[in-house]
Parts: C-alpha cells; structure tokens; sequence
C-alpha cells in the first residue's frame, strides 16, 4: 500500500504490492548533540544497559575488519519475554564519532511503551570506539558501491538481533526491525536476509549518497540504489512500512517512490507513506517529529501482531 499524506488529508494511491554520503544523514534529538564528553543521564525508567560485541566484516575494497559494536538497551520493567525491536542509526552528516553511542532515548521510549525489548547497536565506524577503519564507505559520488555498505551494516545488526535473542527477557520468535536514513537502507538489507524471528521492518527515510547542501534531494547514483532494492525485494518476506517526507533533502520523493515500486514488483511486500513536508528537512522526521509518525508507526503495529501493551 502507498500512502501519500497532503495536509493531514490520507489518500491511498496504490494497493500492498506483492507482485513484484559523501555525507549521510544522522539527525540527532538534542539530548544525544551534545558533546561526547558531557556526563550522560541514564534512562533509568526505561532500564538503560550497554554492552559491547565483537563482529567482524568486510569493506568495500574486500578487507576484513574486526570491531566492537557497542549496544544500548532499554527494556520494561518486569522479566518479560518482551518482543524485540532492534533500532539502527543512520550517518552522521558531520562527525561519525558523535555521539559516543547512539541512544534514540525518546524514540525507545515509545517502543518500550509499546512492550518492547530495545536494542540499537552503534555499529563500528563510529561513536566513541572510534571512526576509522569505516566498513559503511560507499566510495566518491560518481563512482557509489552500495552494496559492500549493505552487507556490512547488516551483518552487524544481525549478529546483534542473535546476541538480543539470547537475553531472557525476550521473545525470539517476535522481532520487528527499525532503522533511520542508512540505518532504513540497512533495515531493508537486513529484512531481506529473513532473519529467524523477523515479523515487520520499519523504514524511515532509508537511503544513501545524500548531500542537502550541494544536490538537495538528489542523492549520488540513485539508479543504483534502485538496483539495491529491486535485489532485496527478490528475497525479502516480511511486511515492511516505508516513511518519507515531502522535503527529504537527501532523498527527493521521486526517488523514494521509485525505489518502493522497484521494491514490491520484484516481489517485496511495503507500504509506501509519503509524510508532508516536515521542518526545514524532513530527514529529520524520525528525531525531532514523533508527534507525527507515531500514529503511522502504531496503525503498522497493531496490523502486524504488536498491539500496544496490555491491550
């Protein structure tokens, strides 16, 4: 299903489907801008813990890296077994080692409010473990390989999603993937591997090669991501919901939609919901316009086997 929102008017334009940077973008809520030595309040209310996993893979130039993928969890109160939400970040338009960890704590809030377990891994590359070697190198605007980021994006989200399963407060069988800007595009990767467990993914603003500043809305080779997607449409099973807005300024709307219909004819299962311009950006949508989005993120959820908590 693609929904296309113009001034909180909904018109559905199309039926479910199933036939068929140089500086990226990380928009971050204030609480997680701040410096990376300033002393971090801990979300005690909604259980805050960090770990760290070794993983290993590949850049694009076929080198092998090793590095700790540092991993914030938040949980209800209570043993569980909660479903799992693994919530991954997107790239960061200006300095990768910011923040120290990534923590989306408004946006857990939510998610733990709704029953989850949460996990969102900062995948190596960056935070404070450090920016360098960079396995999400894509290479010069004209000359973009994606799918070397793909795979290394989603090999780290996987080996987190089986370090989550094995906690016992939560429920394997019952996981929903959520991922912003490279963190959507990686989303949509990983979903396509069909992990055990996976029910739903959740796209917001997914995609590569943005640069607002010189090519607003347009990113670096968009074909080829049109390709990357017609290739995880092929495999992947899940029910997923796309969100993008009006006035992405990585991602104009002509390609977010060609990139979905690309999606479902090779054979992906998506909703396609197309938000109005939101703020001066609405890459920034996921951080700073939940008001906005929790309402399609829900109606997604209770159609998918996660009703909200207690219901």
């Amino acid at each position: 299903m693609s929904i296309i929102f113009k001034k909180s008017v909904f018109y559905t334009v199309c039926l479910l489907c199933l036939a068929g940077v140089d500086t990226m973008a990380f928009a971050m809520p204030q609480e997680e801008a701040e410096p990376a030595k300033a002393a971090i309040k801990w979300a005690t209310d909604i259980n805050e813990t960090v770990s760290t996993l070794p993983v290993a893979v590949k850049d694009m130039y076929g080198r092998d890296i090793s590095g700790e993928v540092v991993i914030t969890a938040f949980k209800p109160a209570g043993p569980g077994p909660f479903p799992v939400v693994i919530l991954n970040h997107g790239r960061s338009a200006t300095n990768r080692a910011e923040p120290p960890r990534f923590r989306y704590t408004q946006q857990a809030r939510y998610f733990v409010r709704r029953g989850f377990a949460v996990f969102e891994p900062t995948r190596i590359g960056y935070g404070e473990k450090g920016t360098t070697p960079d396995p999400e190198d894509s290479g010069t605007c004209n000359n973009k390989s994606y799918a070397p980021m793909a795979e290394a994006a989603s090999t780290e989200i996987l080996a987190v999603l089986e370090y989550a399963k094995k906690q016992s407060h939560v429920d394997a069988s019952r996981v929903l993937i959520v991922g912003q800007s490279v963190g959507g595009y990686s989303t949509v990767a990983t979903a396509a591997k069909n992990p055990a467990g996976l029910v739903a993914a959740i796209n917001f603003a997914g995609g590569s090669g943005g640069n607002p500043a010189e090519r607003p809305g347009e990113p670096c080779q968009p074909n080829r991501l049109e390709k990357m997607y017609e290739t995880f449409g092929a495999s992947a099973k899940a029910p997923m919901l796309w969100i993008y807005t009006e006035n992405d300024q990585y991602f104009g709307p002509r390609y977010s939609q060609a990139w979905h219909a690309t999606f479902v004819k090779a054979g992906g299962k998506a909703e396609y919901a197309l938000l109005p311009a939101f703020a001066k950006d609405g890459h920034t949508l996921f951080a700073s316009g939940m008001k906005i989005w929790e309402p399609v993120v829900s109606r997604f959820l209770d159609e998918n086997g996660f009703p909200a908590a207690g219901r």
